[in-house]
């Protein structure tokens, strides 16, 4: 069996949807069992299973259980019928199965409009159940949306719900904010893309890199987009605001492409599904939020665990899993390093993946944007306003997000290529430096260049006498190497400036000065700056 794994980090959590509408359905101990052994650690079930949660007892995975829509009407009619469904597939399984959530319905609103009357009072009436069982602290209630509940997506400031639904939706989300809950919605980019008609390009739907002239940007934020998926969570933020709620948490109950398609779905092949299933992992884990809440992680179900061939529609639609009914991967997503491996990792020590300056200036542009978004890279420090943020530098900027990129990926298959941009090296570039980056972070507040004040350095006595010196040092060719240690704030923070200024000179001797009292020895060898 191919193996996958999804994990969780920063706050933000990937799961997986159950469906079972299928032929040949698995047993509840082996569908249990792949969970296992893949160490996925939240799942959404469509109903309330009842073999299925006895199979989750004690594993510890979280679960949202789901309200089937057939039985929406008779929950939201009868608060003694919603208090019996909560006492059969919620009480009589916790604590021992970890149900976190009930999903009442899904997408009620755009599949079963006449149920828009009993919508809310079936959650207020399974709210009240879960307070007389002692159990709405643990349980919270939601309902997961169509992004169809928003006409329009793009801009995603401009966004607002469906304007037919809006005393319904205030209800709801006023619902949500008295309970604590998050809005649930179905994103689902495979298709925002296949119905735009050719308005957005694949890429900006399966979180790859963007052409230059592809740039997405909302033109009343200046945010810009790299991913379809994100457009569509902002404008369901901005779609709330519009209704006067914030501080609403949104939890993406399904997104993900499907493998395979009939004649006319020519987008829904296995190289698709793999890349968006991929990249969605990734941008989610990297618990960066979205471009208009960034701060604000957005924990998603991957849609889903098996292919539904009795599912109803096109040939698409029954074929979303990542797994055949017989266990085994229909294609390989592996994410365990990107939890557990670290930009410093120990196997590859002393081997950098940098940005090659001759690079074409628009394809590395997209490489950068492509590693700090999709790709997952941490490039808080190179942003602009902190302190590693170099404008006119873009190899230097490139070469921090992919060598980060790398290090992070490389064990689960991450490549330094980034469209030929990149290459790997084991000179040691100085931006990679542990010092230079502790000096980036400590004194971001002086920052200039490479994340020093220049001038008030300049005015120092002690760093003219030092400056003249590595001024002679540093003329004699074009690539350098320092290996600094023990040495002073200044003195590392005077190094830093003179390789800023002399961008790319080389010593290749030893050299041992005296400054302020201090032995300050420096051995140049193949010191690389960007």
């Amino acid at each position: 069996m191919e193996c996958f794994c999804l994990f969780f980090i920063s706050g933000a959590y990937v799961g997986i949807n159950i469906g079972t509408q299928m032929s040949t359905l698995p047993s509840a101990e082996v569908i249990v069992s792949i969970l296992k052994t893949q160490q996925i650690k939240h799942v959404r079930l469509f109903d309330a299973d009842h073999q299925i949660l006895n199979a989750l007892a004690n594993t510890g995975i979280e679960v949202i259980v789901g309200v089937p829509n057939d039985q929406l009407l008779r929950i939201g009619e009868s608060r003694s019928d919603a208090a019996d469904w909560i006492n059969k597939n919620v009480a009589a399984y916790v604590p021992t199965t970890n149900i976190t959530y009930i999903a009442v319905g899904n997408e009620i609103l755009t599949t079963i409009p006449n149920a828009a009357l009993v919508f809310v009072p079936a959650m207020q009436f399974l709210q009240s159940a879960l307070l007389a069982a002692n159990l709405n602290f643990q349980v919270k209630v939601s309902s997961p949306l169509s992004m169809d509940m928003i006409p329009k997506h793009f801009p995603p400031s401009t966004a607002t719900f469906n304007s037919s639904w809006n005393s319904i939706m205030s209800q709801y989300l006023q619902f949500l904010k008295n309970t604590g809950s998050s809005l649930m919605l179905n994103v689902l980019p495979y298709y925002g893309y296949t119905k735009g008609q050719g308005i957005f390009p694949l890429e900006y739907a399966l979180f790859e890199p963007l052409n230059p002239s592809d740039q997405i940007v909302d033109p009343n934020t200046n945010l810009q987009y790299t991913s379809m998926f994100d457009a569509m969570v902002d404008a369901a933020y901005y779609s709330m605001q519009s209704l006067n709620f914030s501080g609403i948490p949104v939890i993406v109950t399904a997104s993900g492409w499907p493998s395979i398609g009939g004649s006319n779905e020519a987008d829904a092949n296995i190289d698709n599904a793999l890349a968006y299933n991929t990249n969605l992992i990734r941008h989610v884990l990297n618990g960066s939020g979205t471009p208009s809440q960034p701060t604000t992680p957005v924990s998603t179900y991957v849609y889903e665990l098996f292919n539904e061939d009795l599912r109803p529609g096109s040939v698409a639609e029954k074929n979303w899993g990542i797994i055949s009914s017989n266990g085994t991967a229909l294609y390989s997503l592996t994410f365990n390093s990107l939890v557990e491996s670290h930009a410093d990792s120990s196997t590859l020590a002393g081997v950098f993946c940098v940005a090659n300056s001759s690079a074409d200036s628009s394809a590395l542009k997209r490489g950068l944007d492509w590693a700090c978004g999709p790709g997952s890279a941490n490039c808080s420090a190179i942003q602009p306003g902190q302190p590693c943020y170099q404008a006119n530098n873009l190899v230097a900027l490139a070469s921090y997000a992919f060598n980060d990129y790398y290090h992070r990926t490389q064990a689960s298959g991450g490549t330094c290529s980034f469209g030929n941009t990149a290459m790997i090296t084991r000179t040691d570039p100085v931006l990679f430096r542990p010092w230079f980056m502790h000096l980036c972070r400590k004194h971001g507040s002086k920052r200039h260049d490479w994340g020093y004040d220049h001038r008030s350095l300049r005015t120092s006595e002690s760093f003219k006498s030092r400056f003249k010196i590595a001024n002679l040092l540093f003329r004699f060719s074009s690539l350098f190497s320092v290996t600094l240690s023990s040495l002073t704030c200044e003195s590392k923070m005077m190094v830093s400036v003179i390789s800023s200024i002399f961008h790319k000179s080389v010593l290749k001797c030893i050299v041992q000065f005296q400054s302020e009292s201090r032995d300050l020895k420096i051995r140049y060898g193949q010191f690389m700056f960007p």
